[in-house]
């Protein structure tokens, strides 16, 4: 049997190309052996923290990420034939594994949860990993309370839309940064105070009359200028959540040189915390539980970027740094 797979073809420098991937077919055995499963894909997420992680494969290394597989063959009793799947296995479209191996980040597979009718793709979006991302990653760290003032950067993608929603639902003034001004018209039919495209305003002198009481928690996407800004905006004992740093990870990290606002972490005792969502773990399943409520009762509303073609990973995965996406980029095998 042939598989495809998308490989590591050379080491990132700078923003991604096409000349970065490789397509590449192998050849694997009909015949599992016990325990093991095939899986075939149907939906592969694209995500900028891949950027971050690129220089730490090998040349030749399969691009790690998830996707939403169905299981063809199955000598494993815990994932019968015909069931769909989540797996951490990297960019493929056919897959041998034997689930009880993959273990460590960015690894394994888990049963599909329960959507109750909502779109399987969601299982790697809203009500699945980006999703938790914005959960965990607010609730946990920033710890939003009513009538607090939240800030989020990259609004419009994946993440900040969920996390921008979440706030809402527990009663803060959300104020969102995105990059075109279809974001930001989206951003306020999603519910957000305040929407602003960052290239086209000065970030200081924006957060100075919509938020003229302070940011209370910021749940920071991009880092960079951006994040310089909304920390000098932050109230005394802040709290800033790290998910991500999208205008970072290209720069080389020996001689990029971002400005930080060292004073105003200090003196304002501000918290701020990175964090990867693995962390809670034992959580996951109560929290899609949710997720999957506020989706079905339309307090969260989710939209997605769907790129058509196996083959249409490396360029979909570019196109994120270019802005292109609306919400939550994922690709139709």
């Amino acid at each position: 049997m042939r598989a495809r797979k998308i490989i590591l073809k050379n080491y990132f420098d700078g923003k991604p190309n096409l000349n970065n991937f490789e397509l590449v077919e192998e050849s694997i055995l009909e015949t599992l052996e016990d325990r093991e499963i095939l899986l075939k894909a149907v939906w592969l997420s694209v995500d900028p923290y891949m950027r971050a992680f690129g220089n730490r494969m090998n040349v030749g290394d399969t691009i790690l990420g998830s996707q939403i597989a169905q299981v063809v063959k199955s000598r494993h009793p815990g994932f019968p034939e015909g069931n769909k799947v989540i797996a951490f296995v990297g960019w493929r479209d056919m897959t041998i594994c034997n689930p009880d191996k993959l273990k460590g980040l960015f690894r394994g597979v888990f049963p599909m949860p329960d959507l109750q009718g909502l779109p399987d793709s969601y299982a790697l979006g809203v009500c699945g990993l980006t999703g938790l991302a914005a959960y965990f990653g607010l609730l946990k760290i920033c710890q939003p309370k009513s009538g607090e003032t939240v800030v989020i950067s990259s609004a419009a993608g994946g993440t900040g839309s969920v996390a921008g929603q979440i706030a809402k639902i527990k009663g803060c003034k959300v104020i969102g940064f995105a990059g075109s001004e279809e974001k930001v018209r989206w951003l306020l039919d999603l519910g957000f105070d305040q929407s602003f495209n960052y290239k086209e305003i000065n970030v200081d002198h924006t957060l100075k009359k919509w938020a003229v009481e302070g940011v209370n928690c910021y749940f920071d996407n991009v880092g960079g200028d951006l994040t310089f800004w909304v920390l000098q905006n932050t109230n005394e004992s802040g709290r800033v959540a790290l998910c991500g740093a999208i205008s970072s990870y290209n720069d080389d990290p020996k001689t990029a040189k971002v400005q930080f606002d060292y004073t105003s972490m200090i003196y304002k005792q501000i918290k701020m915390e990175g964090f990867l969502v693995n962390r809670w773990f034992p959580e996951w399943g109560p929290a899609i539980g949710e997720l999957i409520g506020w989706v079905k009762d339309g307090r969260v509303k989710s939209r997605e970027t769907v790129v058509e073609g196996f083959e249409s990973l490396p360029q979909a995965f570019i196109d994120i740094f270019e802005g292109k996406n609306v919400g939550k980029m994922i690709v139709a095998v």
